[in-house]
């Protein structure tokens, strides 16, 4: 029984998906086969029925799923403490928004590197949904996440700054020039949100609904990039962190309306699960991520 094969075992577990286990581990479907099927080799147990559209664990897969956080955990402790002054190391799992990931995180990473080079630093896509799941199963050790709050018992909650939100429009948009844009001015406009990021589209929306808004259109495209493309093209318009189209709207590509509701932003938070172990590569991730973003963001 290896490390690798648990950390691999932990992972399917959790997605009960081979293709989803693969992505987050960053392996190729067959490896994540081959590590479970030695594993079940090793132990002389099944771990997990096979059905024709899905995956379920056994009794015995449930059991060592019990077990396997505590081994982990212990194993990444052990390592350190054995290894003293040594260099952080491991890896690392975290969810990011694409905002923090394509404008924020960059700047970070090459100081981390240089500081803690043995860290290995695996990034995906942060959503508001399944969340708070996938920090209580360990598939993630960290999150980042772009909302107004975020509450939920078992997780720990650090606010890093505010991002400032725009409501973003091609220059010839009819509202572009408008010198006060109200709830109801926004009555049939086209709005372009991405799921996995917007956290704080819900607060708008809500906003809308407390007006009496309710004939825009919504097209959820994933990807803030396209978004941007599709405002141009002026199939619609957005509301974003104002950090993600700051360069449009310095080069007059893009115009912020003129929100007469007042300044919009949402808060930018660094969250993780109570009970998780703070490896020292984890401690000095999070320490660097607090200090940059209130040394290094503006307004």
């Amino acid at each position: 029984m290896e490390l690798r094969q648990l950390k691999t075992f932990r992972t399917v577990a959790n997605l009960l998906n081979f293709h989803q286990a693969a992505h987050v581990l960053h392996y190729s479907q067959s490896a994540v086969s081959a590590q479970i099927h030695a594993l079940e080799e090793d132990l002389n147990i099944r771990l997990f029925d096979r059905l024709p559209k899905r995956i379920m664990l056994t009794e015995a897969g449930r059991r060592l799923l019990q077990y396997t956080d505590k081994m982990l955990s212990l194993a990444e402790e052990t390592r350190s403490e054995v290894t003293g002054g040594k260099s952080p190391h491991g890896s690392l799992n975290i969810r990011i928004p694409e905002t923090l990931a394509a404008h924020r995180l960059p700047k970070l990473l090459k100081p981390f590197r240089n500081q803690f080079p043995k860290v290995q630093l695996i990034f995906s896509t942060c959503a508001y949904h399944s969340l708070e799941q996938d920090l209580s199963k360990g598939i993630y050790d960290l999150a980042f996440l772009l909302t107004e709050s975020y509450q939920a018992p078992n997780l720990s909650v650090k606010l890093l700054g505010v991002e400032p939100l725009v409501i973003a429009t091609a220059p010839k948009h009819r509202l572009a020039r408008k010198k006060a844009v109200y709830p109801k001015d926004l009555e049939g406009e086209t709005f372009l949100f991405t799921r996995t990021e917007c956290s704080y589209r819900r607060n708008f929306e809500r906003m809308l609904a407390e007006e009496n808004v309710e004939t825009i259109r919504i097209i959820n495209i994933n990807s803030i990039e396209a978004i941007k493309q599709c405002i141009k093209e002026g199939v619609g318009i957005s509301v974003l962190p104002e950090i993600t189209v700051r360069k449009e709207i310095n080069n007059k590509e893009f115009i912020p309306l003129n929100w007469a509701e007042g300044h919009m932003e949402t808060a930018s938070l660094m969250i993780w699960h109570n009970d998780k172990w703070i490896s020292p590569a984890l401690n000095a991730f999070m320490s660097m991520a607090g200090d940059f973003y209130s040394n290094h963001t503006n307004p």
